[in-house]
């Protein structure tokens, strides 16, 4: 049931697909009637050093190199808007009610596997990669979209995808019911996907 209405999620939004923290806080929205915060972009606390990327997102983009490119013409943040913002809610809502957690030793009998979970399973990677995806199917360039390697504030190392506005960034999580900015996360940022770097990965303090 979970995995035919991921499929049937994906299908309305326009396209088809080729050890993780929870908690539940207030989401804060922005412009056109909704009311706004305004925070602090996180670009101000990355090191500006490169940094690798992780082993399990190296290994799905060489499964899946379309996934990976990056668009030098592809702006690097999103103008912010109601329309933005409602199309934020649905899809971290859609993936977050679709997919169950599971954790890949127990999914594939691997400890690590980076892949958008068509069969309704997965784990934090599993969950971003999938937002990333169906917001990429709604027209949103992926440079705006940041995969993001965090601590929990237990110590347990989690991904949660960036995405990068003209009002602040903003984190969809598979942890949380709502979107939060990036600084009211509670997060230890430890990398990112940033298109500027050679690396496409930048370190974070």
């Amino acid at each position: 049931m979970r995995r035919w209405k991921f499929l049937v999620a994906i299908l309305l939004l326009g396209g088809s697909l080729s050890a993780c923290a929870s908690g539940d806080v207030s989401a804060i929205a922005a412009s056109d009637g909704i009311t706004h915060r305004f925070v602090r972009n996180i670009e101000a606390v990355e090191t500006g050093q490169e940094a690798k990327a992780p082993s399990g997102f190296l290994a799905f983009c060489a499964r899946n190199p379309a996934e990976c490119g990056v668009r030098r013409d592809h702006p690097l943040q999103l103008a912010f808007s109601g329309q933005l913002w409602g199309q934020l809610e649905t899809v971290n809502s859609v993936v977050n009610e679709s997919v169950r957690p599971l954790d890949d030793e127990d999914h594939y009998g691997v400890a690590e596997f980076w892949t958008v979970p068509i069969d309704g399973q997965g784990d934090c990677e599993d969950y971003v990669l999938a937002k990333r995806k169906m917001l990429t199917l709604l027209g949103l360039p992926s440079e705006a979209l940041r995969i993001t390697v965090v601590f929990n504030p237990n110590g347990v190392r989690h991904a949660v995808l960036t995405v990068v506005t003209t009002q602040g960034d903003y984190v969809m999580d598979n942890a949380r019911r709502d979107i939060l900015p990036a600084d009211q996360t509670g997060y230890h940022w430890v990398e990112r996907q940033d298109a500027a770097s050679p690396t496409g990965w930048i370190a974070m303090k």
